[in-house]
C-alpha cells in the first residue's frame, strides 16, 4: 500500500493527446501528482533511471518498443513500480499477454473518469483492477481453451475459496471475518497457496484462477 498523500504517476503513449486528456479527466484530483511523461517505451526507461513513480500508466501499441516490453523492462528494473495498462484492445490474447507481464490493471480507453479513478486508487492500495469488459474476454478464452494446471488439485475447498475472495479484492480481515477464522490463519493459508500454486503475486494469483476457471463474474 502506497502510504503517501501525493500517488506518484507517469504517463506513456504515442498520443500526446491521450496523456494530456487523462490529465485533464483527473485534475481535480489531489491525491494524484502525475510526475512525468513520455511518448515512447525508450523514452520512458530513460526517464525512469532518474524518477521512480508509483504508477506507471501505458498504452501497448505504441512505435518501436511496445507497451509489452516496456512493462516487461520496468518489472525488472524496479519490481515495486505498479503498471496500469489503458488500451483500445480487448483481444483475449493480447490481455492474457499483460496478465502474464503481472501488471496491475489493464482497461479500456473508452472508460470514463470513475473508473479511472477507482483503479489507480486500488493499485495504489495494493490491489489491482482488470475491468470487466476486459475479465469476460479473458473468460470466454478460458472456457473455449478448457485448459486447467496440475497444481490445482493440490489445494483444499478452504484454499479455493481464499482464493475466489481474494479475486474479488478482498483484504486479509475482511476473509477472517466472512469465514469465521483468525488473520493469522489466513496468513497462513495464503502462504500455502503460494506454494501449491507456485505464485509470488497477487497479480500471479489472479492469473492461475483464471487460467483454471476459478473466477466467474
Amino acid at each position: 500500500m502506497i502510504e503517501l498523500d501525493k500517488i506518484k504517476i507517469m504517463l506513456v503513449d504515442d498520443h500526446q493527446m491521450f496523456i494530456d486528456g487523462v490529465k485533464s479527466l483527473l485534475r481535480n484530483e489531489k491525491r494524484f501528482d502525475f510526475v512525468a511523461e513520455a511518448n515512447s517505451g525508450e523514452a520512458a526507461l530513460e526517464i525512469l533511471k532518474n524518477i521512480t513513480p508509483h504508477i506507471l500508466i501505458s498504452d501497448i501499441s505504441m512505435p518501436g518498443m511496445s507497451g509489452n516490453e516496456l512493462i516487461n523492462k520496468v518489472k525488472e528494473l524496479n519490481p515495486e513500480i505498479r503498471i496500469l495498462v489503458i488500451s483500445m484492445h480487448n483481444e483475449a490474447d493480447i490481455i492474457s499477454d499483460i496478465m502474464m507481464l503481472e501488471a496491475e490493471g489493464y482497461i479500456l480507453k473508452n472508460t470514463g473518469k470513475k473508473e479511472l479513478s477507482t483503479a489507480l486508487q486500488k493499485i495504489a492500495d495494493g490491489g489491482t483492477h482488470y475491468s470487466e469488459e476486459v475479465l469476460l474476454s479473458l473468460m470466454h478464452k478460458i472456457k473455449k481453451d478448457k485448459k486447467h494446471d496440475s497444481h490445482i488439485q493440490k489445494l483444499s475447498e478452504r484454499e479455493i475459496e481464499i482464493i475466489e475472495l481474494i479475486c474479488k479484492e478482498f483484504s486479509n480481515e475482511e476473509m477472517a471475518e466472512k469465514l469465521f477464522l483468525s488473520k493469522r490463519t489466513i496468513e497462513t493459508h495464503r502462504r500455502n497457496i503460494s506454494l501449491k500454486t507456485n505464485t509470488k503475486t497477487v497479480v500471479g494469483l489472479i492469473k492461475f484462477a483464471f487460467r483454471n476457471g476459478m473466477v466467474m463474474l
